[in-house]
């Protein structure tokens, strides 16, 4: 296949398939011409990528992702433990965008919306 039908087939744009293939996430042949010809294999990997990358996970988690995919003697623990990091690091972000909504509800509940320049809203965003 080509990465135009690989693009389709996954979903992913041919840019983030070669930046994956820059990067060394995967190792499409090449034919005479030089074009890239994606095996089976290749496909597989580019669409569990495109879906570890949907659930939020970094380049360096997918990387180790892979490797533990592709190790048949892995421990089912090792990958729990990436998921489990992850997840945290998710929790934690809901927990800020929680608090930043809270902070930002009282500030526009503070504010009049009128025409005074009295404005809680930049005075808080002035302090520190």
């Amino acid at each position: 296949m080509n990465i135009g039908d690989v693009s389709r087939e996954t979903g992913l744009p041919a840019k983030t398939i070669r930046y994956y293939e820059d990067i060394g996430l995967i190792t499409p042949q090449r034919g005479e011409n030089g074009y890239r010809r994606f095996r089976d294999t290749d496909l597989h990997k580019l669409t569990f990528l495109g879906r570890a990358r949907a659930l939020g996970f970094t380049i360096e988690d997918c990387r180790t992702l892979l490797a533990l995919y592709e190790d048949e003697t892995r421990a089912s623990a090792d990958v729990k433990t990436v998921a489990q990091d992850h997840l945290a690091r998710i929790e934690a972000k809901i927990a800020d965008l929680k608090s930043m909504r809270d902070t930002l509800r009282h500030l526009v509940d503070a504010c009049a919306g009128d025409n005074r320049p009295d404005c809680p809203i930049l005075r808080d965003l002035g302090h520190a």
